[in-house]
């Protein structure tokens, strides 16, 4: 990706010029998923650390920005009826609740808020895929 990508006046330009926005880093995004949900994946690969939580953490929250309006504009171009396109949105608002709360104690601390952003991350990601065909 772009290390411009991360930059805010980047992202509200490309919120409102689609023609001009990177094409996305799809197979890094599931990289990071992978990270947190598939440990089993590479045996021989640790659990990540509490400094690697954080990182992971704010990975995902980059990658769930920059694909939220992704979904969200490719989603609203479909007919109001269609399923697909409530689907979609309905993650896509799932996903601006996981960015708007931190970590609970509660709920596992850091590594399950990680883990809940991967999880909401995925699921994005099937559906931008669904949506477009996995082309970006």
């Amino acid at each position: 990706m772009s290390g411009t990508r991360g930059n805010a006046s980047v992202a509200s330009t490309a919120a409102t010029c689609p023609e001009d926005r990177d094409p996305l880093d799809i197979d890094t995004m599931r990289a990071a998923v992978d990270r947190l949900l598939d440990p089993d994946a590479v045996p021989e690969t640790l659990p990540p650390d509490p400094a690697e939580i954080e990182i992971l953490t704010l990975q995902l929250r980059g990658h769930l920005e920059l694909l939220l309006p992704e979904v969200e504009d490719t989603a609203k171009r479909l007919p109001r009826s269609s399923i697909p396109r409530y689907c979609a949105l309905a993650c896509a608002g799932e996903a601006r609740e996981r960015l708007r709360t931190g970590p609970s104690s509660r709920f596992g601390g850091p590594t399950g808020h990680a883990r809940r952003l991967a999880r909401t991350l995925n699921a994005l990601l099937d559906h931008w895929e669904a949506l477009t065909g996995g082309a970006p």
